[in-house]
């Protein structure tokens, strides 16, 4: 492939990544704000398939994409902005991983709290508490990354 197209691949991968995190973390948070199991048990179920369908596969297609690039450009491995890059899109990768794991037992919570016509049980909160915690270094490591793609500082 041509430098252009997999330009193209890698910015297009990128803003379904950030685009997609950004729209599933604002969906979650204002359902769980409603407190009602049945809607958040809904929104956590479409959050789960969204992360798998677009996160998933954009969180694979961005370093395929990204080293492509830095192989086409010529751009050595061991420019500071390409080991920062690198690293803070492996934290984020770090962060999600259990996100997605914690968003699996909080569908799983609110399913059953709607069922059993119950509120949400103390596990749920901490679930959702350790999600926002893990949600917010993600969101500004993948900040700092978009700066460094474009940036690319010496």
């Amino acid at each position: 492939m041509d430098y252009t197209t997999v330009k193209w691949l890698h910015i297009l991968s990128s803003t379904i990544l950030f685009g997609t995190g950004i729209g599933t973390a604002y969906f979650m948070i204002t359902a769980v704000m409603t407190g009602d199991p049945k809607v958040i048990a809904v929104v956590g179920k479409n959050v789960i398939i969204a992360d798998w369908l677009f996160t998933a596969s954009t969180v694979i297609i961005q370093p395929v994409t990204g080293f492509c690039l830095i192989y086409l450009a010529n751009i050595p491995l061991t420019h500071r902005w390409v080991i920062w890059s690198t690293s803070l899109y492996l934290l984020a990768g770090a962060c999600w991983l259990p996100v997605v794991w914690l968003q699996i037992k909080m569908h799983q919570l609110a399913e059953t709290a709607n069922l059993n016509k119950n509120g949400l049980p103390r596990s749920f909160w901490s679930y959702f508490s350790l999600w926002i915690a893990l949600g917010i270094p993600a969101f500004i490591a993948l900040i700092i990354v978009f700066y460094l793609m474009i940036a690319k500082p010496a």
